[in-house]
Parts: C-alpha cells; structure tokens; sequence
C-alpha cells in the first residue's frame, strides 16, 4: 500500500486548510463581541462557572452516549458499510474502511454530510416558525444534530467513536469545530497534539474539561438567532413568517456546514496520517 498522487493532493488540501486557520484574523467587531462577552462572563463566580461548564460537558457526554446506544446509530452504521461494499466486497467492519481509496472514503462522507445539512436546514426552518417549544428545544437539537454528524465522519473514515479514544477524539472535534475562527487553529493543534500523544487508541484514562469560556461565543451567537427569530416571527408573508424562518434555516445550515468540514479535515488527516505509518510499518 502506497501514498497515491490523490493522496498526496488531499494531504496538500489539509496542509494547505491548516495554514489559513493560523493566519486567520478577526475583524474589530469580533474582537470587540468577544471582549464584551469576557467581561460579562468575568462577573460570574468562578465557582459558578466551573460547576456550570462541568454540567455542560455531562450532557455533552451523554448525548454521546445516548446516540452511540440508540438502533438509529446502529442502522446509519449498517448504511454506511453496505454503500461502501459497492467499492469492496470484503468490507465487514467499519476499520475495513482503510481499505478504499481516499475519493471513495469522501465519497460516502459526503452522502453523510449532506443529509445532516438538510436535516439542520429543516430544524433551523421549524426553529424559524417562532413555536415555544422548537425555540426552547434549539440548542439542544443543534448539539445532538451537529455530534451526530461527527460522529458519522468519524465513521465514514473508519473510527469507531464508540472505542474510549474515538469518543473523546469525536467531543473534542466537536468542540474545536464550534470554537471562534480565529480561535480553530489553536483547537486543531491540541487535536493534533493529542494524536500525538495517546498511549493505545483504544485507551483515554483522562478526564478533560471540554467546554470554557473561549466556547462560549458560538451559544451566545445561537442565542442571537432565536432573539432575531423572536422579532420577525410575527411579520408573515402568505401567512408564513419567511423571515424568521429563513434566519433559523440559514443560520442552522451554515453552523452544521462548518462543523462538518472541520470534522472532515480532522478525519482525513488521520486517516492519510495513519495510512503512511502503515506504510512505513510493511515497508
């Protein structure tokens, strides 16, 4: 097994992705969100906000492990191994995966991919109709949504997020993809650093903090679209509130989009990463 040249052009991608999250910079106006949200958040309690943040990563961990045990997981699994045994017959298990070519791995990501971005563009719509309950409910669905969906990447590229690794590998993904463009190039380089790092790959013995204040502008930008949605619930076109509606949607969509194209880098490196060493093994 060799780096094809398709390989190669995929793994230039990514170095080249990398490079653009390190010379991002922000505009004044975000800086200046950002230093806003700081300075409100500082007058909270440390303690509060521990206890706060050490709640949030409970029910981060278990939506995971509320997908992970659910039969819809299970059959999306299923899904994913019989379209890829279009490409290989012998394809049995999701580490089987490995076995295909880089433009067929991204082939059934992007079958994924697009179905959660339909999914997060009709909740972000429903969301938009200004019901008690979907604007109560938004956060949450977004969350589950958006971990499926990574969850899903990670087991296109053949990583199982059910292994202790791959579950904290997959929260981790989740958390740096939500995190301020000017603040992903510090999260993938701890991702980077814990690839690096790990002992065995069916291993994670720490218990990490996963959320913080750095995380905190993506919910409070959530937050803005629900209070957008508030306001121009009432102004209805053909008796629909299309404005509202076309915020919830839009907004949902793109979250989800970034998300996904984070995850998918991540996965890609991994899965060309883990390739070579291979490689180098048999050599």
């Amino acid at each position: 097994m060799t780096w094809t040249e398709r390989d190669k052009i995929v793994w230039d991608e990514i170095m080249a992705w990398e490079q653009s999250l390190a010379e991002y910079e922000g505009n004044d106006f975000q800086y200046t969100y950002s230093k806003w949200l700081n300075t409100a958040l500082s007058t909270i309690p440390e303690e509060t906000l521990s206890a706060f943040f050490g709640q949030l990563d409970n029910v981060l961990f278990q939506m995971h492990s509320l997908l992970q045990g659910s039969q819809f997981q299970n059959e999306a699994k299923e899904r994913i191994l019989t379209s890829a045994r279009i490409f290989r017959e012998d394809i049995a298990a999701l580490d089987d995966l490995k076995k295909l070519t880089i433009d067929q791995i991204r082939y059934l990501s992007s079958q994924q991919s697009s179905r959660h971005r339909f999914y997060s563009l009709l909740q972000g719509g429903i969301t938009g109709t200004g019901g008690a309950l979907t604007l109560s409910t938004d956060f949450a669905a977004m969350a589950v949504l958006n971990l499926r969906a990574i969850q899903m990447t990670a087991m296109t590229y053949g990583y199982d997020p059910q292994l202790p690794f791959e579950m904290m590998a997959s929260l981790k993904v989740f958390h740096a993809a939500a995190l301020p463009d000017r603040l992903k190039a510090d999260g993938w380089q701890e991702l980077l650093i814990e690839l690096e790092e790990r002992d065995h790959p069916y291993f994670y013995n720490e218990v990490d903090q996963l959320t913080d204040l750095t995380w905190m502008e993506r919910p409070v930008t959530q937050l803005g679209k629900l209070l957008a949605i508030t306001l121009f619930k009432n102004q209805k076109m053909a008796n629909l509130p299309l404005i509202s509606v076309a915020i919830g949607a839009g907004v949902n969509y793109r979250l989800t989009k970034r998300m996904i194209d984070f995850a998918e880098r991540y996965y890609q490196y991994r899965w060309l990463q883990d390739k070579r060493e291979n490689m180098k093994i048999n050599a």
